[in-house]
């Protein structure tokens, strides 16, 4: 009997994540930094997902979501303009990758691109646990 009354219970859910904050409500999750606050998420996923790409377009310097086959699912602004493939060349997609399996949840690490000589920052999330962690990238700015 005890066991039942548990699992009828609600359990609620409020998350941080890349600066936003995700909130179980009834037929999914909210997303509070949404610009459309009635905005239902049906997984934690999709959530994570929108909380991601808010974060990177919200960088003034380039930055973007890269996954393990070494595709950009997606970049910002500032990322179209220079180019893909400028701001992470082909050749250094898979060790820049390879950094974020490293890191714990909230360490991030800086990686130097040559010949260029610009650096990026990589954070290694889980926002889709079907899919594995992808790195979230973006380029520091001259110091």
């Amino acid at each position: 009997m005890d066991c039942y009354l548990i699992m009828n219970q609600s359990i609620d859910v409020i998350c941080g994540f890349l600066g936003g904050t995700i909130l179980s409500v009834e037929g999914g999750y909210r997303v509070l930094q949404h610009p459309r606050p009635e905005r239902v998420f049906c997984r934690i996923a999709d959530a994570r997902w929108f909380l991601a790409v808010n974060w990177c377009d919200h960088c003034s310097t380039p930055a973007g979501i890269l996954t393990h086959d070494g595709q950009l699912s997606f970049q910002n602004q500032a990322a179209l303009a220079v180019g893909e493939t400028v701001f992470l060349p082909l050749k250094h997609r898979k060790a820049i990758f390879n950094c974020c399996l490293c890191l714990m949840p909230g360490e991030s690490t800086i990686y130097g691109i040559e010949p260029d000589s610009h650096r990026v920052e990589i954070l290694g999330l889980e926002i889709d646990p079907r899919y594995g962690k992808v790195a979230i990238v973006r380029t520091l700015e001259d110091e």
